[in-house]
């Protein structure tokens, strides 16, 4: 119950004041989303993504160990979506929202102060986390994008609007510039830091105002699957990888406590930036946040006492 309570007091409920306040505004004033979630995609996304990449910290043994777990643990998760999406027979709109929610995790404003709640005595659990967040806007941006594009677009039109993305413009320089250890000057780091401070409460008002405008009544079949996939199938996969690989002490519980977290709110984000089932990404965000609280505090007590 302790645990419970940290984790929805520190956490969740933080994330929900954020969405309920997108909702109560979006029903007060009526905004119009898509010139926000394009704001939101073209800057203060590519800004947060940046600085993520460039101030991270990384132990290259420990990366090296961690890469190939978490190739195996993703490619799992991306298998299990593309065979639930065949088996469901879905639409592809339909298809990309169950594939993204089971692969991509809330790894930033959620998994991050849930490791540093439970790691603040022990770095090395916050830092396999930070890798964690890493690996997973890669992927958010990659595989994450192609799903979302292929239900509306050809393969070359794909690769031509990746190419235009700012966000994988803005993967491509924290990389460049955190493998040179290269010096942003002050005038540039401070507006970076500032629009980057800024993009989790603009994306989750985002997400409350998306939701405002749902039927949560009508509960697609994607959903159920979506949240087994993300919240009982995902752990269960990460504890059998780290068995398999024999990995131990804190590394262990942080990866399978990363596995817990819920569907990434860029999912809602991108989907209604490209306008693919925006409202069942956002149904599932939701959804998978909630039920959060209660399987992720149950993984995190079963981490403390399996490793």
């Amino acid at each position: 119950m302790g645990y419970m309570s940290l984790v929805f007091m520190n956490v969740v409920l933080p994330i929900l004041i954020l969405m309920a306040i997108g909702a109560l505004f979006q029903r007060r004033f009526h905004f119009q989303l898509t010139p926000i979630s394009k704001l939101l995609t073209s800057c203060f996304m590519p800004a947060a993504v940046f600085l993520n990449i460039y101030e991270a910290q990384f132990d290259m043994q420990l990366l090296a160990q961690l890469v190939f777990y978490l190739l195996v643990f993703t490619g799992s998760t991306m298998a299990l979506g593309q065979f639930l999406a065949k088996v469901l027979k879905l639409k592809r709109g339909e298809g990309a929202a169950l594939k993204n929610s089971i692969s991509l995790m809330n790894s930033g404003n959620y998994g991050l102060p849930v490791s540093q709640l439970i790691f603040s005595a022990n770095p090395l659990g916050v830092s396999v986390q930070i890798i964690v967040l890493v690996f997973q806007n890669l992927l958010t941006y990659t595989y994450g994008l192609y799903n979302l594009l292929s239900a509306t677009k050809s393969i070359v039109d794909i690769g031509k609007s990746l190419v235009k993305l700012p966000i994988v413009h803005a993967l491509l320089a924290g990389i460049v510039f955190q493998a040179f250890a290269w010096p942003i000057p002050g005038f540039v780091l401070v507006p970076l830091e500032q629009l980057a401070n800024g993009f989790v409460a603009l994306a989750l008002f985002l997400l409350g105002a998306q939701l405002a405008g749902i039927r949560l009544r009508s509960f697609h079949r994607a959903i159920a699957w979506s949240l087994l996939g993300r919240l009982v199938a995902g752990p269960a996969f990460a504890l059998l990888f780290i068995f398999t690989l024999g990995i131990e002490g804190v590394v262990a519980q942080s990866l399978f406590i990363a596995s817990s977290f819920p569907t990434s709110r860029n999912t809602a984000t991108l989907a209604l930036e490209h306008e693919v089932e925006p409202e069942l990404h956002a149904q599932i965000v939701l959804y998978s946040t909630l039920l959060s609280c209660v399987t992720a505090t149950a993984v995190i007590h079963l981490a403390s006492v399996l490793f």
